[in-house]
């Protein structure tokens, strides 16, 4: 399976505007940046990954991209993430793609075990491996072969209706749910949820460094 993952990034100095009543334009923007950088990370960690594909219309976010070794591709045209994505599966197609793997850059506490479990739950083509938001209502992250099995439908919704889609296919869909890639960060009250999931993490890390002291 040559699998590729694909990245598609919002303008980093204007992506995230709901956050914009806490945090400043520079805090959104390096917010932005970071989760960029880890999902660039973790995607960059993973063996079965062939290539990575950044499309984004800024430059900043497409040369952090290049950074990391992944292929970049300008987004211009009619503005949309569906529409992005469609260009950057005919992409990857060109290359002989043969899966893809839509990873939106907001999920903060992404890992690369997170990963491995959405491609291990991927048996046979035509198929889908979903992870949905955790409301169960978004599409946080997608698993899908052959690369234009379905339409992209990313939005309010979307989980059910890519469901639909692979099922009009007779696709073998499976649903994978995890509290890290089912955290995305939207709007305020996620971003106070990440603060304290931050806080709770460094606290257990420090203790857990206290016990290992103490054997």
């Amino acid at each position: 399976m040559s699998l590729w993952a694909i990245i598609p990034v919002k303008p980093l100095r204007r992506s995230k505007s709901r956050l914009s009543e806490v945090l400043s334009e520079n805090e959104r923007t390096q917010l932005n940046a970071q989760m960029l950088e880890n999902t660039l990370n973790v995607l960059r960690s993973v063996s079965e990954i062939k290539e990575i594909l950044v499309i984004s219309r800024d430059t900043s976010a497409l040369a952090l991209g290049r950074s990391f070794g992944a292929k970049t591709l300008q987004e211009d045209g009619e503005a949309g993430l569906n529409l992005a994505l469609k260009r950057a599966v005919l992409v990857a197609k060109a290359y002989s793609a043969q899966s893809i793997l839509i990873m939106p850059m907001d999920i903060p506490f992404l890992s690369k075990e997170d990963i491995i479990s959405l491609i291990n739950n991927f048996h046979s083509s035509p198929g889908l491996v979903i992870a949905p938001d955790r409301h169960m209502n978004g599409t946080n992250a997608m698993l899908v072969s052959p690369p234009e099995l379905i339409e992209f439908s990313f939005g309010p919704g979307s989980f059910e209706r890519h469901i639909w889609q692979a099922q009009k296919k007779e696709a073998r869909i499976e649903v994978v749910q995890m509290g890290s890639t089912g955290f995305d960060l939207d709007d305020p009250a996620d971003l106070a949820l990440y603060k304290k999931m931050q806080t709770y993490d460094n606290n257990f890390s420090e203790d857990k460094t206290m016990e290992d002291k103490h054997v």
